[in-house]
């Protein structure tokens, strides 16, 4: 069964893929901010609540460890009570040491291989978790790295499209000044002596 942080990927890959492409380009696509944010939203929320999830399997490892510990320790502890029930009969004197020697030396090879054998199913555990946290952590990183440089890409194609409106406006204002030029001087230059304007029909 899927975490929801691995759902949440999907859905978030999904709705990329279901995005239209931006006009003229193959690479660039046009998001719905609000969509993208809530899905991105949702995924901050849960990453930590998984990280958590995957924490305590790791730390399971010392509750194996212990669990071995104590199965181990059950085992020397009864090979004691048969040593010593061994011992206490005097016509059986040799062969119960015979017997108790063997048999802590059997309960310690069992212990051992307890311990061995929690030991690496320990590691495997953690070391599964962990390479699984990076793999979901690096991945998360692409994702916000790509969506941050295709909010910068927009934001300097906003930029060009209002210098390129900008410098529409500038020129056309450099148009006009030709024109109000004239009708000043046209002003001054038809005025007579007598401060009358010259009509000329």
């Amino acid at each position: 069964m899927s975490s929801r942080i691995e759902q949440l990927i999907d859905e978030i890959e999904e709705y990329i893929e279901s995005c239209k492409p931006k006009f003229m380009s193959s690479t660039e696509i046009i998001v719905n901010k609000d969509e993208i944010d809530e899905l991105l939203r949702e995924l901050r929320m849960k990453t930590p609540d998984e990280i958590k999830r995957y924490q305590k399997i790791i730390s399971n490892k010392e509750a194996i460890l212990n669990d071995a510990r104590a199965k181990a320790e059950a085992l020397i502890n009864e090979a004691t009570i048969h040593t010593n029930e061994l011992i206490s009969e005097h016509e059986i004197m040799q062969q119960a040491y015979a017997q108790a020697n063997e048999v802590v030396t059997m309960a310690t090879r069992q212990a051992q291989e307890i311990v061995d054998s929690a030991t690496i199913e320990a590691n495997t555990v953690r070391t599964a978790a962990a390479q699984y946290m990076e793999d979901m952590l690096s991945y998360l990183e692409n994702i916000i790295v790509s969506s941050r440089q295709t909010a910068g890409a927009n934001y300097e194609s906003l930029l060009g499209s209002l210098k390129h409106y900008e410098d529409i406006i500038q020129n056309d204002r450099r148009q006009l000044r030709p024109i109000e030029d004239d009708i000043d001087m046209g002003a001054l230059g038809g005025t007579g002596e007598s401060g009358n304007i010259d009509v000329i029909s």
